[in-house]
């Protein structure tokens, strides 16, 4: 069971995780193109179709859901991401996009630069460079894909947060 879990678990309940069926269920989303009603709740991770958790009128220009993962400690994995620009830091990203899901609850993530509303870069790292500063989270607005992807265990998350669906003209 995932976040380190111990104890008396059914078998029934001990191959379930729900992180993992989370980004199971974004991976479909993305994988679809159907134009349903928008349910209730918009910031729900398994809002179909792809544009829920932005508009309605985005709808067709969105081709992925961008999420964070958190430890069982409740920070944000991170990972490396191969910067173009070779003069700055800013490579650690906080924000994925599920691009394969194999051996039950293994995925490859790709990871998304983080941009601001004029789409510069942001650099999450505190002024140490040692930490992801939560408050520049919030300067987040946009998004761009990088050719960095990591392969990780969704067992080994405990949350899983979804922040918008946007467009990355991702080749599929």
């Amino acid at each position: 069971m995932g976040c380190g879990k111990i104890g008396d678990v059914t078998d029934e309940h001990r191959s379930r995780n729900c992180v993992c069926d989370v980004v199971r269920a974004i991976k479909d989303i993305q994988d679809q193109a159907t134009n349903d009603e928008c349910p209730q709740c918009p910031t729900n991770c398994f809002l179909e179709p792809l544009g829920g958790l932005v508009s309605p009128a985005s709808r067709r220009q969105a081709d992925t859901r961008v999420f964070m993962l958190l430890t069982k400690d409740g920070d944000p994995f991170k990972a490396f991401f191969r910067d173009n620009d070779r003069f700055d830091c800013d490579c650690i990203s906080v924000f994925f996009r599920v691009e394969d899901i194999f051996d039950g609850c293994c995925a490859t993530l790709r990871v998304l630069e983080p941009l601001d509303r004029e789409r510069k870069e942001v650099d999450l790292l505190n002024d140490c460079g040692t930490k992801i500063d939560l408050r520049k989270l919030c300067k987040v607005r946009n998004f761009r894909s990088t050719g960095s992807c990591v392969t990780v265990d969704l067992e080994c998350f405990c949350a899983i947060e979804c922040i918008a669906d946007v467009f990355l003209d991702v080749c599929d």
